[in-house]
């Protein structure tokens, strides 16, 4: 953990001006204004421009903004819970959590924790200080768990109590939000009338009945076979029912589990993640009191330079690399992911003392080497698009660790000749070694995304997202100067797609993952899979034969069959024909519980995707009775009595 200390933040009373210039990380140009005169309002940046009368207190949410904006926030609503209104538009909504007395130096500190909820799909924690005495609150701190914790200079001592009291407030929210959003099982419950994706065929059923009991499916009969004592019912109506689908490109957090499982995402392949962290978040989970999908924890072992990620271990030396993989294999993990600045001279030593301790491979490619010589040093999988076309393009000197490794691929794909003797040599080096692919489509069409225009992969779900979410949707991350370097963009971007249709037609396994907005995007993904050449029947089995097959779980997981969990999705439509129809969820089960989509998205301010669902009935006849009033093949009276 990274502690950055910070100076008391001078707040005036209220917002009139905002100015911001720059470049974003990407390097997309930064040009952003807003003000407020009176009871008018008007601001403009590179992807928007608006004003409005404006009646009382209102604060401008900016789209490149800072910490100066929370602290003025916190002033607005003066140590108490409270809303304000949010310019553009929307409301921010601030809940007292925590108070608590620090002390150093003989001064001493009241501060809050104070969560916000409004301007993003999921509260932002801070610690304020209180309005005491007549004086006027601030931050005080930030803390994030594991990565970087920010506090007022002169009480970095206090940042390990503060963030235990945090975590404590975080875990009661998030209980009670498992509980209102999470409904369990009584007993047998048959699923009526749906149409199941058979995932190894990756055709659709004719109707059938699926029965659940503790957590796993006990039965797949015909539609219309008799019920023998059910206590508990659903009626598909129909519908078709998928076996739970994988992202299998996460980086797990504690608040995202509602967005996975909104979408029918059951299954989560976490790629790298604090490891103290994920070990919460794996006993929370187990333990029902936190809604989210279950997780495959992949372990991180990144080398020491100045670009190093912090996530996982990072590591100088064989015998580190080996004692983290050490770490990993003990506790369960089936996978480890090298990254960017890994030691290439330790790579293959390390890929083939993680398989001796059972574990599978994949990652970047480290600087100096190209994807052709991480797949002979012993990868199994490689993760992005971008990291497999940087290939081409390479030397041992060229630094991939910087923007390069995005304006490489979105500069030169565009004149790649697929049918190249180099390309088709790559190709043939992934069949025979059976080397998996995780491209993340839709992490990395950003680089042909034009200011004002909505990034692909949020394009069919943009506007059912609160209002300063979508509004992200609409600015570019990437400098682009020119329509024709845009033309470029777009084309390199292209071929990146069809480049994933190749391999397939190829042999080449594919995985689909995310890397971006949890759940929603994983349909985005599917859709460009589809874009690539795939059907929607088969973008559909990668994401579930696939997603079990590469995490290790095909024997619970990935299909609906007798024996295994009862990973469970109702989806409206054709999601075989139309894959757009897979956003189209209606209900999932999963873990032993029921969760409807629709509560979990209205929670969070989104607007559903389907108009109705289906209902969980409770029959009231017990298991003896039934066996004794209901005659053999009477499906009209299965049914029971109903509460």
């Amino acid at each position: 953990m990274k502690a950055i200390v910070m100076p008391p933040t001078a707040v005036c009373c209220s917002l009139l001006q905002f100015d911001v210039s720059g470049n974003s990380t990407m390097g997309a140009v930064v040009d952003e204004h807003f003000s407020r005169t009176g009871n008018q309002a008007s601001w403009r940046s590179s992807s928007e421009k608006g004003q409005t009368g404006v009646n009382g207190t209102a604060l401008y949410l900016p789209l490149n903004s800072s910490f100066e904006m929370v602290s003025q926030a916190i002033q607005l609503f003066a140590g108490k819970d409270g809303s304000i209104a949010l310019l553009p538009s929307g409301t921010l909504t601030q809940k007292v959590l925590d108070q608590v007395e620090l002390s150093i130096a003989g001064k001493t500190q009241t501060v809050q924790l104070v969560a916000h909820s409004g301007s993003d799909l999921s509260p932002n924690f801070y610690w304020a200080t209180s309005a005491a005495h007549g004086s006027k609150p601030r931050l005080f701190a930030v803390l994030h768990s594991g990565w970087m914790s920010m506090v007022e200079e002169g009480w970095q001592q206090h940042i390990a109590a503060l963030q235990e009291r945090q975590t404590k407030a975080e875990k009661k929210m998030l209980e009670a939000m498992a509980a209102r959003l999470q409904q369990p099982l009584q007993g047998l419950l048959v699923v009526r009338n749906a149409r199941v994706f058979d995932s190894e065929k990756a055709v659709l059923s004719k109707p059938q009945d699926v029965y659940v009991l503790r957590g796993k499916i006990s039965a797949v009969l015909p539609a219309g076979t008799p019920v023998r004592g059910a206590q508990q019912e659903i009626d598909a109506a129909g519908r078709v029912m998928l076996p739970g689908l994988f992202d299998m490109h996460g980086h797990v957090g504690r608040w995202e589990g509602g967005l996975n499982l909104a979408n029918g995402v059951t299954t989560v392949r976490d790629m790298g993640s604090d490891n103290g962290q994920m070990q919460v978040i794996l006993d929370e989970i187990a333990s029902g009191s936190l809604l989210g999908p279950q997780v495959v924890p992949t372990g991180f072992l990144e080398g020491k330079s100045p670009f190093s990620s912090n996530l996982g271990f990072v590591i100088k030396d064989l015998a580190e690399a080996k004692n983290a993989v050490d770490w990993y294999a003990q506790r369960g993990y089936p996978q480890l992911k090298i990254y960017n600045s890994f030691p290439p001279n330790i790579l293959t030593e390390t890929v083939a003392y993680a398989h001796s301790r059972g574990l599978r491979v994949s990652g970047h490619v480290p600087k100096g080497l190209r994807a052709e010589q991480a797949f002979a040093a012993g990868y199994d999988e490689l993760q992005h698009i971008n990291q497999l076309m940087l290939n081409f393009f390479v030397t041992p000197e060229t630094e991939t660790r910087n923007l390069n490794r995005f304006v490489l691929p979105a500069e030169k794909v565009a004149d790649l000749d697929f049918s190249a003797p180099k390309v088709k040599k790559l190709i043939a080096q992934m069949r025979k070694k059976n080397i998996v692919l995780d491209p993340t489509l839709s992490t990395f069409a950003f680089i042909a995304h034009k200011n004002g225009e909505v990034e692909m992969p949020a394009v069919a779900f943009a506007q059912h997202m609160p209002t300063n979410v979508k509004r992200g949707f609409y600015a570019a991350s990437m400098k682009i100067d020119s329509d024709a370097q845009y033309q470029r963009y777009q084309k390199s971007y292209d071929k990146m797609v069809a480049f994933v249709g190749v391999l397939h037609k190829a042999g080449v396994p594919l995985v689909i993952g995310t890397d971006n907005i949890a759940g929603f995007t994983l349909h985005s993904e599917l859709e460009m899979f589809v874009k690539a050449g795939l059907s929607p029947a088969q973008a559909l089995q990668i994401a579930t034969k696939n997603g079990a097959r590469y995490t290790g779980t095909s024997h619970e997981r990935g299909s609906i069959t007798k024996g295994k969990l009862a990973d469970l999705v109702l989806v409206d439509g054709e999601p075989t024909q139309n894959i757009a129809d897979s956003r189209k969820v209606a209900l999932v089960i999963t873990q032993g519980k029921v969760i409807y989509p629709n509560q979990v998205l209205q929670e969070l301010g989104i607007k559903p995707f389907v108009q109705t669902t289906p209902v969980l009935r409770n029959i009231a006849a017990p298991l003896s009775s039934a066996m004794e009033s209901r005659p053999s093949g009477s499906h009209s009276q299965h049914v029971g009595h109903r509460h």
